[in-house]
């Protein structure tokens, strides 16, 4: 697989998986764990509102996944889940043929975390006024001058962490590329496969950072074919893609479990704001320490 190299992510250590930063600070496993999924979902409704490709987007994701894992990767405790989803997309625009303004990229982020305007339910869970008041997401410029400093100031963290590492690959064209190969013509089947990639990479288990992209592009295949009653070939076709039975059928129940995943993160946080902050993640501490002490 030398040859195919370029195909390649680098992948979370069983070390980088064991401990995150977050973890060592005092941070609950499943906040950690619902705070970046809320992460990865802001980065994607700041990817569309920017108009930014989804390949670019997807990118910002694995790349803003990628900084939170490890002893070395930065915690909750530290940084701002705001700030760091902003400088991984800021990042990756910049570095694709869609590069996007600081400015565009502040002003989106400022009103979709303005708890009386943002769309988003975790940030706003009583829902949308129907005129929203534009002053309750306008960045001044004063405001704009200290979070422009601020967005530059995670980038350089972001890029440290990461060794400078920022390349990522994305199943999504192998998988287009298999599907051609196995002779796959089913719209459905395609369309399903890309769906379960999407969906992968918002996976409390990081799937994007502990298989590699053709496995990726397989297990998503696998089970559209199955979803969609496709039937491929008889034989074990997934071995020709360099990925063994086992690897396909851990792939295959993570995705399935995508859907309990996020309707369980929904059913959590009913009528509550997800920390994004700081303060917040501090005050979400502080309120479940209070809970156990009263039991």
């Amino acid at each position: 697989m030398r040859e195919l190299g370029h195909l390649a992510n680098s992948l979370a250590t069983p070390a980088q998986l064991e401990h995150s930063s977050s973890s060592l600070d005092g941070v609950p496993a499943d906040l950690e764990r619902s705070v970046r999924y809320a992460g990865v979902k802001l980065t994607q409704a700041a990817g569309v509102l920017l108009q930014l490709p989804q390949d670019v987007v997807a990118q910002a994701i694995v790349v803003f996944t990628r900084f939170w894992v490890g002893p070395e990767g930065g915690s909750l405790a530290a940084y701002s889940v705001k700030d760091v989803s902003a400088a991984a997309l800021y990042m990756t625009a910049k570095l694709s043929f869609s590069p996007v303004s600081p400015r565009s990229v502040l002003n989106v982020y400022t009103y979709l975390l303005s708890p009386s305007a943002s769309p988003l339910s975790f940030v706003n869970p009583d829902g949308t006024p129907e005129r929203p008041s534009p002053e309750s997401f306008y960045l001044s410029e004063g405001a704009y001058q200290i979070e422009r400093q601020n967005l530059m100031k995670v980038e350089s963290a972001v890029l440290r962490t990461s060794s400078f590492h920022t390349r990522v690959v994305l199943p999504h064209t192998i998988a287009l590329t298999y599907l051609q190969t196995l002779k796959v013509a089913s719209p459905s089947v395609a369309s399903r496969t890309f769906a379960h990639l999407n969906a992968a990479l918002f996976s409390p288990q990081l799937l994007y950072l502990t298989h590699q992209p053709n496995a990726l592009a397989v297990s998503a295949i696998y089970l559209a074919a199955r979803e969609e009653g496709v039937k491929i070939v008889d034989s074990e076709w997934w071995e020709v893609f360099d990925v063994d039975r086992e690897e396909l059928g851990f792939l295959v129940v993570a995705m399935r479990s995508m859907e309990g995943f996020a309707r369980h993160e929904q059913d959590g946080w009913q009528g509550k704001a997800v920390p994004l902050s700081i303060g917040g993640i501090e005050r979400e501490m502080s309120l479940r320490q209070h809970a156990n002490s009263q039991e």
